[in-house]
Protein backbone atom coordinates (compact mmCIF):
# COMPACT_ATOMS: atom_id res chain seq x y z
CA UNK A 1 0.00 0.00 0.00
CA UNK A 2 1.11 3.58 -0.66
CA UNK A 3 2.02 5.45 2.53
CA UNK A 4 -0.06 8.68 2.63
CA UNK A 5 2.54 10.18 4.98
CA UNK A 6 5.60 9.28 2.91
CA UNK A 7 6.37 12.86 1.94
CA UNK A 8 6.09 14.11 5.51
CA UNK A 9 8.25 11.27 6.86
CA UNK A 10 10.90 12.07 4.26
CA UNK A 11 10.86 15.76 5.23
CA UNK A 12 11.27 15.09 8.96
CA UNK A 13 14.10 12.63 8.23
CA UNK A 14 15.76 15.23 6.00
CA UNK A 15 15.46 17.80 8.78
CA UNK A 16 17.22 15.42 11.16
CA UNK A 17 20.08 14.93 8.71
CA UNK A 18 20.42 18.67 8.11
CA UNK A 19 20.58 19.34 11.85
CA UNK A 20 23.26 16.68 12.27
CA UNK A 21 25.26 18.00 9.31
CA UNK A 22 25.28 21.41 10.99
CA UNK A 23 26.58 19.91 14.25
CA UNK A 24 23.39 20.62 16.16
CA UNK A 25 23.08 17.01 17.31
CA UNK A 26 25.46 14.14 17.85
CA UNK A 27 25.08 10.37 17.86
CA UNK A 28 21.49 9.31 18.65
CA UNK A 29 20.50 12.37 20.71
CA UNK A 30 17.92 14.87 19.46
CA UNK A 31 14.68 14.53 17.51
CA UNK A 32 12.26 16.36 15.24
CA UNK A 33 8.50 16.14 14.97
CA UNK A 34 5.67 17.29 12.71
CA UNK A 35 2.05 17.67 13.76
CA UNK A 36 -0.35 15.71 11.52
CA UNK A 37 -3.62 16.61 13.22
CA UNK A 38 -4.99 17.36 16.69
CA UNK A 39 -4.11 13.90 17.97
CA UNK A 40 -1.12 12.68 15.94
CA UNK A 41 2.44 13.67 15.16
CA UNK A 42 5.31 12.17 13.22
CA UNK A 43 8.47 11.95 15.30
CA UNK A 44 11.93 10.45 14.99
CA UNK A 45 11.97 7.23 16.96
CA UNK A 46 14.81 4.85 17.79
CA UNK A 47 15.32 1.19 17.03
CA UNK A 48 17.91 -1.37 18.09
CA UNK A 49 19.71 -0.75 14.78
CA UNK A 50 19.79 3.05 15.09
CA UNK A 51 23.04 4.47 13.69
CA UNK A 52 22.46 8.10 14.68
CA UNK A 53 20.54 11.21 13.76
CA UNK A 54 22.90 11.95 10.85
CA UNK A 55 21.68 8.76 9.19
CA UNK A 56 17.96 9.16 9.82
CA UNK A 57 15.76 7.37 7.28
CA UNK A 58 12.10 8.05 6.53
CA UNK A 59 11.35 4.69 8.12
CA UNK A 60 12.68 6.07 11.45
CA UNK A 61 9.88 8.66 11.46
CA UNK A 62 6.85 7.06 13.09
CA UNK A 63 3.27 8.19 13.57
CA UNK A 64 2.28 8.37 17.24
CA UNK A 65 -0.55 9.85 19.27
CA UNK A 66 0.06 12.71 21.66
CA UNK A 67 0.11 10.22 24.54
CA UNK A 68 2.94 8.25 22.90
CA UNK A 69 1.07 5.22 21.62
CA UNK A 70 1.14 3.96 18.05
CA UNK A 71 -0.86 6.14 15.70
CA UNK A 72 -1.57 3.25 13.35
CA UNK A 73 -1.12 -0.50 13.26
CA UNK A 74 2.54 -1.50 13.24
CA UNK A 75 3.89 2.04 13.63
CA UNK A 76 5.99 1.20 16.67
CA UNK A 77 7.02 -2.33 15.73
CA UNK A 78 10.73 -2.36 16.58
CA UNK A 79 10.74 1.35 17.49
CA UNK A 80 10.72 3.32 20.72
CA UNK A 81 9.23 6.78 21.18
CA UNK A 82 11.74 9.34 22.57
CA UNK A 83 11.70 9.80 26.34
CA UNK A 84 11.29 13.51 25.70
CA UNK A 85 8.10 13.25 23.68
CA UNK A 86 6.54 15.76 26.16
CA UNK A 87 8.80 18.47 24.69
CA UNK A 88 7.04 18.09 21.38
CA UNK A 89 3.52 17.53 22.68
CA UNK A 90 3.48 20.42 25.14
CA UNK A 91 5.05 22.80 22.62
CA UNK A 92 2.46 21.90 19.99
CA UNK A 93 -0.44 22.10 22.42
CA UNK A 94 0.66 25.52 23.68
CA UNK A 95 0.82 27.14 20.24
CA UNK A 96 -1.53 25.87 17.52
CA UNK A 97 0.41 27.81 14.86
CA UNK A 98 3.40 25.58 15.50
CA UNK A 99 3.41 22.37 13.46
CA UNK A 100 7.06 21.36 13.77
CA UNK A 101 9.38 21.04 16.75
CA UNK A 102 13.13 20.44 16.74
CA UNK A 103 14.82 19.43 19.98
CA UNK A 104 18.57 19.58 19.42
CA UNK A 105 21.85 19.71 21.38
CA UNK A 106 24.10 22.39 19.80
CA UNK A 107 27.32 22.55 21.88
CA UNK A 108 28.00 26.23 21.16
CA UNK A 109 24.59 27.27 22.46
CA UNK A 110 24.99 25.17 25.61
CA UNK A 111 28.51 26.55 26.17
CA UNK A 112 27.50 30.18 25.65
CA UNK A 113 24.61 29.87 28.09
CA UNK A 114 26.76 28.14 30.71
CA UNK A 115 29.32 30.93 30.29
CA UNK A 116 26.62 33.45 31.13
CA UNK A 117 26.40 34.83 27.59
CA UNK A 118 22.87 35.90 26.70
CA UNK A 119 22.22 35.59 22.98
CA UNK A 120 21.53 39.06 21.62
CA UNK A 121 21.45 40.68 18.14
CA UNK A 122 25.16 41.47 18.00
CA UNK A 123 25.10 41.51 14.18
CA UNK A 124 22.64 42.58 11.52
CA UNK A 125 23.00 41.97 7.78
CA UNK A 126 25.36 39.07 8.51
CA UNK A 127 22.18 37.08 9.22
CA UNK A 128 19.01 39.16 9.19
CA UNK A 129 16.57 36.40 10.30
CA UNK A 130 18.95 35.50 13.14
CA UNK A 131 19.20 39.12 14.22
CA UNK A 132 15.42 39.55 14.33
CA UNK A 133 15.04 36.25 16.18
CA UNK A 134 17.45 37.47 18.86
CA UNK A 135 16.12 41.01 19.13
CA UNK A 136 13.76 40.16 21.96
CA UNK A 137 16.31 37.84 23.57
CA UNK A 138 16.41 34.05 23.52
CA UNK A 139 14.77 32.72 26.70
CA UNK A 140 16.29 30.06 28.91
CA UNK A 141 14.68 27.15 30.73
CA UNK A 142 17.00 26.94 33.70
CA UNK A 143 16.65 23.26 34.58
CA UNK A 144 19.10 20.72 33.12
CA UNK A 145 16.69 17.83 33.34
CA UNK A 146 15.47 15.17 30.94
CA UNK A 147 12.06 16.51 30.00
CA UNK A 148 10.19 13.24 30.15
CA UNK A 149 6.80 14.18 31.55
CA UNK A 150 4.11 16.76 30.86
CA UNK A 151 4.89 18.80 33.97
CA UNK A 152 8.47 19.39 32.87
CA UNK A 153 7.28 19.99 29.33
CA UNK A 154 4.88 22.66 30.53
CA UNK A 155 7.68 24.28 32.56
CA UNK A 156 9.85 24.47 29.45
CA UNK A 157 6.99 25.92 27.38
CA UNK A 158 6.33 28.53 30.08
CA UNK A 159 9.98 29.58 29.91
CA UNK A 160 9.71 29.71 26.11
CA UNK A 161 6.79 32.12 26.24
CA UNK A 162 6.09 33.71 22.85
CA UNK A 163 9.61 33.09 21.53
CA UNK A 164 10.20 30.52 18.79
CA UNK A 165 13.30 29.07 20.47
CA UNK A 166 14.18 28.30 24.06
CA UNK A 167 17.57 27.27 25.46
CA UNK A 168 17.43 24.36 27.89
CA UNK A 169 20.34 24.98 30.27
CA UNK A 170 22.99 22.27 30.25
CA UNK A 171 20.91 20.38 27.71
CA UNK A 172 20.13 21.94 24.31
CA UNK A 173 17.37 23.90 22.59
CA UNK A 174 13.80 23.55 21.45
CA UNK A 175 12.80 25.33 18.24
CA UNK A 176 9.16 25.52 17.10
CA UNK A 177 7.75 26.77 13.82
CA UNK A 178 5.08 26.26 11.20
CA UNK A 179 7.34 24.00 9.12
CA UNK A 180 10.14 21.52 9.64
CA UNK A 181 12.41 23.70 7.51
CA UNK A 182 11.86 26.80 9.60
CA UNK A 183 12.28 24.95 12.91
CA UNK A 184 15.72 23.73 11.82
CA UNK A 185 16.77 27.02 10.21
CA UNK A 186 15.91 28.84 13.45
CA UNK A 187 18.11 26.40 15.33
CA UNK A 188 20.96 27.04 12.88
CA UNK A 189 20.53 30.80 13.39
CA UNK A 190 20.70 30.49 17.18
CA UNK A 191 23.78 28.27 16.87
CA UNK A 192 25.47 30.89 14.65
CA UNK A 193 24.70 33.61 17.21
CA UNK A 194 26.23 31.48 19.95
CA UNK A 195 29.34 30.69 17.90
CA UNK A 196 29.90 34.35 17.03
CA UNK A 197 29.35 35.42 20.64
CA UNK A 198 31.91 32.90 21.87
CA UNK A 199 34.40 34.05 19.20
CA UNK A 200 34.01 37.71 20.16
CA UNK A 201 34.49 36.91 23.84
CA UNK A 202 37.49 34.68 23.07
CA UNK A 203 39.06 37.57 21.14
CA UNK A 204 38.67 39.79 24.18
CA UNK A 205 35.80 41.78 22.74
CA UNK A 206 32.61 43.05 24.32
CA UNK A 207 29.21 41.95 23.05
CA UNK A 208 27.00 44.85 22.05
CA UNK A 209 23.56 44.94 20.42
CA UNK A 210 23.48 46.61 17.02
CA UNK A 211 22.31 50.22 16.96
CA UNK A 212 18.57 50.68 17.27
CA UNK A 213 18.58 52.86 14.15
CA UNK A 214 19.83 49.93 12.05
CA UNK A 215 16.64 47.89 12.35
CA UNK A 216 14.81 49.92 9.71
CA UNK A 217 17.41 48.82 7.17
CA UNK A 218 17.26 45.12 8.04
CA UNK A 219 14.18 44.10 6.01
CA UNK A 220 12.46 40.76 5.89
CA UNK A 221 13.63 39.34 2.56
CA UNK A 222 10.70 36.93 2.43
CA UNK A 223 10.25 33.19 2.72
CA UNK A 224 11.58 32.49 -0.78
CA UNK A 225 14.98 33.72 0.36
CA UNK A 226 14.91 33.12 4.12
CA UNK A 227 13.41 29.62 4.00
CA UNK A 228 13.18 28.15 0.50
CA UNK A 229 16.62 29.21 -0.76
CA UNK A 230 18.23 28.59 2.61
CA UNK A 231 16.75 25.10 2.79
CA UNK A 232 17.92 24.23 -0.72
CA UNK A 233 21.42 25.10 0.41
CA UNK A 234 21.17 22.96 3.55
CA UNK A 235 19.92 19.97 1.55
CA UNK A 236 22.67 20.46 -1.05
CA UNK A 237 25.27 20.38 1.74
CA UNK A 238 24.14 16.88 2.63
CA UNK A 239 25.39 15.52 -0.69
CA UNK A 240 28.19 18.00 -1.24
Amino acid sequence: MTDPLAQQRALVAQGCRVAAARGLVDAVLGHLSLRIDDEHLLIRCRSDTDTGVAFTRPSDIRLVTFDGTAGAAGELDGYRVPNELPIHVETLLAAPQHRAVAHLHPPAVVAADLAGIALRPIYGAYDIPGAWLARGGVPVYERSVLIRNSLLGKEMVAAMGEAPVVICRGHGITSAAGTVQQSVLQAIAVDQLARMSLRVRAAGGTLRDIDEADWDDLPDLGSRFNIEAAWRHEVARLSG
